[in-house]
């Protein structure tokens, strides 16, 4: 009992987590369209809040309604592997700066930001989304949330990445010292 107990609070401290983020996303996504900035894939949004709120409650439910049992190895590699995910959310966040935020608005005229895990990847948000989607759950062996929400999003994602990388083509591409 008192491991599930600690879990709702990891659960309801994640949900505060997020919270924040959608205040800095709404910020955010004010700045890019004053900024002109156009917004892309608005039907595709509702289904993620849907999907991301649910993820975090089903987490909950299956916890205490199929009566999980934390595993020491498991469970503690995998709030290990959760708390990279919240640090690599964040250093997103930070290198994205005020283009940030949970829609896909393009402002015209801005490059693509190519600083931080932008560097190597084109989609790191993406990638620690879906870990952390496998390991948020696990911690407590919700895996039927884990393996539900990991299909879901991937899904998701395919449709997210394709909008998102269509917008981003309308961007000019940054200039290097060679060109």
């Amino acid at each position: 009992m008192v491991s599930t107990t600690l879990f709702s609070g990891l659960i309801g401290l994640t949900a505060i987590e997020r919270l924040l983020e959608v205040r800095l996303s709404n910020r955010h996504a004010a700045w890019s369209l004053k900024q002109g900035g156009q917004e892309h894939g608005r039907g595709h949004y509702p289904f993620m809040v849907v999907l991301h709120t649910g993820f975090l409650l089903a987490c909950l439910a299956e916890v205490w309604l199929l009566n999980r049992i934390f595993t020491p190895s498991l469970g503690y590699s995998m709030l290990a592997l959760a708390v990279l995910c919240q640090a690599g959310r964040w250093w997103c966040i930070h290198s994205l700066g005020e283009h940030w935020n949970t829609r896909v608005i393009i402002v015209p005229g801005l490059p693509p930001v190519r600083r931080g895990p932008y560097r190597w990847i084109q989609h790191p948000n993406y990638v620690i989304v879906a870990l952390e989607g496998i390991a948020l759950p696990l911690v407590h062996g919700a895996i039927l949330t884990a393996s539900i929400f990991t299909l879901l999003n991937a899904i998701l994602m395919v449709i997210r990445i394709r909008c998102e990388d269509q917008a981003l083509a309308s961007l000019p591409t940054p200039r290097t010292e060679h060109q």
